[in-house]
């Protein structure tokens, strides 16, 4: 079992950054990949980015070369830095966490957090 923690959500205007964190506890960080997924109001759960247990890294398209997801084993804490933030990126966002397999598809996640609000005003 692997429990999730995000925090670092809020207000920020656009082009502002945020950082968001999740915080696993339970079953062997070391094993887990983590991602970060987001759902604004009225559309699907998407995905934003992952990284594996080797920290090999993937993202959505919409938010390469501005988001950054990173993780610290030591702290058992993933992270996802968001630069150049748009309103198009609010949403709440959750972490989500596979055991030896990336996070990357909604449909195939073992453990969800319970999200964070991030909103982006214009």
């Amino acid at each position: 079992q692997v429990q999730l923690v995000e925090s670092g959500g809020g207000l920020v205007q656009a082009g502002g950054s945020l950082r968001l964190s999740c915080a696993a506890s339970g079953r062997t960080f070391n094993r887990i990949g983590v991602g970060w997924f987001r759902q604004a109001p009225g559309k699907e759960r998407e995905f934003v980015a992952a990284i594996s247990w080797t920290a090999t890294t993937t993202y959505a398209n919409s938010v390469k070369g501005r988001f950054t997801i990173s993780r610290d084993n030591a702290e058992n804490t993933v992270y996802l830095h968001m630069n150049s933030l748009k309103p198009e990126d609010t949403a709440v966002y959750y972490c989500a966490a596979n055991y030896l397999r990336m996070p990357s598809r909604t449909l195939d996640i073992d453990y969800w957090g319970q999200g964070t609000q991030v909103t982006v005003s214009s």
